[in-house]
């Protein structure tokens, strides 16, 4: 592991056919045992990292709730500062820390409207967020370990810039199908199998009908 950069862990709950959410966005793909699992880890991290799109559709609190521990920072990947002052995360930035990353691309109405928010704000990049930067960042700043519950296209920019060290997926057992339906991975993709990162199984652990897939990246 990079000492430049923080342990970086991708986590999702799929579909058996790959997908974390169907075309109107309903991603409830969890089972109540799983959600503590989830937990758990969260109170485990020093920061949680998600997307902006994550935060549209979901409106997440990002907390630790179905367990005892800490909350770990909020980072929310939002390159023209646009998160809404109406969403949880913002709302609740007083109580818990948040910071809001984003590009050289933002407004200068944007960030002087973030600045009235209890946040603080990175800038990583100059036309779009620079992952490999950001975690520089994230370093210096003493985060140690990242859980990442981003869409799909976050977990792309990690994934095709090798910036993860694990990745915990919760197979679901449903079945969603539609190719605008949004996968585990979006993006461009690789063209070759050669291509992808290689993974080690270092765990499997049945939850009732779902079944918790933890790999490392060799």
């Amino acid at each position: 592991m990079e000492k430049s950069k923080p342990y970086v862990i991708l986590s999702a709950a799929t579909s058996i056919d790959g997908k974390i959410a169907t075309v109107t966005g309903d991603s409830k793909l969890s089972s109540k045992l799983d959600g503590i699992r989830l937990h758990k880890l969260r109170s485990k991290v020093d920061a949680i990292l998600v997307g902006k799109n994550t935060v549209l559709l979901d409106d997440p609190m990002l907390t630790v709730r179905h367990t005892k521990g800490k909350n770990p920072i909020r980072i929310v990947l939002d390159s023209k500062g646009s998160i809404s002052k109406n969403s949880k995360i913002i709302q609740t930035s007083k109580k818990i820390p948040t910071i809001v990353v984003v590009s050289n691309k933002i407004t200068k109405s944007n960030l002087e409207r973030l600045k009235k928010f209890p946040i603080e704000i990175i800038i990583a990049g100059k036309n779009s967020i620079d992952i490999k930067l950001l975690l520089k960042k994230l370093s210096y700043k003493k985060i140690k370990s990242v859980l990442v519950e981003g869409g799909g296209t976050t977990n792309w920019e990690f994934i095709k810039n090798g910036l993860f060290d694990e990745l915990i997926i919760t197979l679901s057992p449903f079945l969603i199908g539609g190719k605008d339906a949004v996968s585990l991975v979006e993006g461009d993709g690789f063209r070759k199998i050669t291509n992808s990162p290689i993974l080690r199984l270092k765990s499997t652990m049945r939850l009732k009908n779902h079944l918790v897939l933890n790999y490392v990246k060799v």
